[in-house]
């Protein structure tokens, strides 16, 4: 969907943007009912990156402990309890600007492995990917990779400069080409414009194929981050990115 068309239904009146909103979404999704996720930190912290809001950076000055990779025997416990729960999906997140070591990598394929076994859906976020590794995730049975692209081209450099937005949209055709769905979104609350949220909606739009989920955050400020005095986003303003 192109930018102009996007910002002609961003400005509609609320409750005319909600309605068209809920018609597109019964049209496409008529059961009532919700996929239920668990999200696990599996390796936290000492991550490269210096993406400006996050407490796992090297560059943040958090009082975050950062944790080794865990066994897969913990991570299959874990995933066993989540799904005696309801949950239907387990989502894994490794604290990685791309995985290097190939033991640790080696391990997170078996946890993947473990998690289909019971019968669960299996998502992870990893950070950047070779097509190497996303053939490697696709054969251990991964379901869906998690990459955000966090918001609008324009503005990415505002928020992270370790990496490029074209990075992150490398990692995500990987991962598409090697058939796993995607689940790509952003934050809202950065700093961005309005404008920077409709750009990123118009990207995430243009994937081929679209991402199988979205995921709209709102940032919520870390102390010891460079957007710790960030103000909160409107949580009419969240309601209408969702919605459109």
């Amino acid at each position: 969907m192109h930018y102009d068309e996007l910002q002609k239904l961003y400005e509609l009146p609320l409750f005319d943007l909600l309605q068209k909103a809920r018609a597109v979404h019964e049209a496409h999704w008529p059961a009532r009912e919700v996929q239920l996720c668990t999200l696990l930190s599996i390796k936290t912290g000492k991550c490269p990156e210096n993406c400006s809001y996050c407490s796992q950076s090297v560059h943040s000055e958090t009082t975050l402990e950062a944790t080794p990779l865990m066994d897969v025997e913990e991570v299959r416990r874990g995933a066993r309890e989540a799904r005696d729960a309801g949950a239907h999906r387990y989502c894994m997140g490794a604290g990685w600007r791309q995985p290097k070591d190939e033991a640790e990598f080696a391990q997170v394929c078996d946890m993947v492995r473990e998690i289909r076994a019971l019968g669960m859906e299996a998502c992870v976020t990893l950070g950047m990917l070779s097509a190497d590794q996303a053939e490697r995730l696709a054969q251990a049975g991964l379901t869906s990779y998690n990459h955000n692209i966090d918001t609008s081209p324009e503005f990415y450099e505002q928020v992270v400069t370790t990496r490029t937005f074209e990075d992150r949209l490398a990692t995500l055709r990987v991962v598409s080409d090697a058939g796993i769905k995607t689940c790509a979104g952003g934050i809202l609350g950065l700093g961005e414009k309005v404008m920077d949220r409709l750009r990123m909606i118009e990207v995430l739009s243009e994937l081929s194929p679209p991402p199988e989920s979205v995921p709209i955050n709102r940032l919520v400020p870390i102390p010891g981050t460079p957007l710790e005095h960030q103000p909160k986003v409107d949580d009419l303003e969240v309601t209408r990115i969702i919605a459109l």
